[in-house]
């Protein structure tokens, strides 16, 4: 009875295991999660060009729940029309991030509308389906100059594209965000837009810089749909820099001696004293005694 007890037991819990694990599976499988791959492109401050994937599986169930997806090759192209120049390729990292930037003499195909036309491609595995995102660009070019108008902090921005003949065309408009370099992050100063291709903005005179005056100023284009992310940047010295005074405590090194130790040798010195003192007072009191004494001697 035992045995038969145990081996059924056992065979249920051998089931109980094989069930879980089935369920377990299924839950983890890439048909429980979405694919997603986003694609964009930025245009760097000494006009290098970085292209960059995220690949990221999201939970169809649970989207709080992403997985990057890791050491996936992604490959990117310069297209027109049916020609495809590879630029480069990337493996995601650990958090499922694959880049490459291409230097400011990348030779690009264009085309007829001035637009640059790139691809992101990533190849079909047995576990995960083919990905692949476009986007087109122009090739904005942006100038920051910093420069001090009748006395006043003045930040000018030319946004421009350049022809086939290598001419500087305006662009028409654009919203533009100048920022200020801060301890972790850009901090945004003032939001305008680039109107005939040009922008003029007034610097505050009380943002602080190092202890030289200087901080970084950016002129940022983001998501733009013909330009996408561009970026440009120059230092200058307009920053003010605040010392901080930090009022010296009394130390064993100072000239000032701690507080305690004041309070301390005034206990011992008070406590001398007094000692001293009514040694002093004990020595008359004796001594008058004594003279009492010989007095009664006397007498008698």
């Amino acid at each position: 009875m035992k045995t038969t007890f145990y081996k059924y037991s056992v065979f249920a819990l051998i089931v109980g295991l094989m069930i879980n694990a089935t369920s377990f599976a299924q839950e983890t499988s890439a048909d429980n999660y979405r694919m997603l791959f986003y694609f964009k492109t930025l245009k760097q401050a000494d006009n290098s060009r970085t292209l960059e994937v995220s690949f990221i599986a999201r939970n169809k169930k649970d989207r709080k729940d992403k997985v990057p997806v890791y050491d996936a090759e992604i490959k990117f192209y310069n297209v027109l029309n049916d020609e495809e120049l590879l630029l480069g390729k990337s493996k995601t990292n650990n958090e499922g991030i694959a880049q490459i930037t291409l230097p400011e003499s990348q030779d690009y195909l264009i085309d007829e509308d001035g637009y640059i036309n790139l691809k992101a491609y990533f190849e079909e595995t047995d576990a995960i389906d083919e990905q692949e995102e476009t986007l087109s660009v122009q090739n904005l070019r942006l100038e920051l100059d910093l420069k001090e108008i009748d006395s006043v902090k003045t930040v000018l921005v030319n946004a421009f594209v350049l022809d086939s003949l290598g001419s500087k065309i305006a662009i028409e408009e654009a919203d533009v965000i100048i920022s200020v370099n801060g301890m972790i992050s850009k901090m945004p100063i003032e939001e305008g837009t680039i109107e005939e291709g040009e922008f003029e903005f007034e610097m505050p005179t009380d943002i602080p810089g190092d202890v030289d005056g200087n901080f970084i100023v950016y002129a940022i284009i983001e998501d733009h749909d013909e330009y996408g992310n561009v970026i440009q940047e120059k230092s200058i010295n307009w920053g003010v820099y605040n010392k901080q005074e930090v009022e010296e405590s009394n130390t064993l090194w100072s000239e000032a001696a701690p507080i305690w130790m004041y309070i301390v040798l005034t206990i011992l010195l008070v406590g001398v004293w007094a000692n001293y003192a009514y040694t002093i007072k004990n020595l008359f009191k004796i001594k008058k005694e004594g003279k009492a004494l010989e007095m009664n001697t006397e007498n008698q």
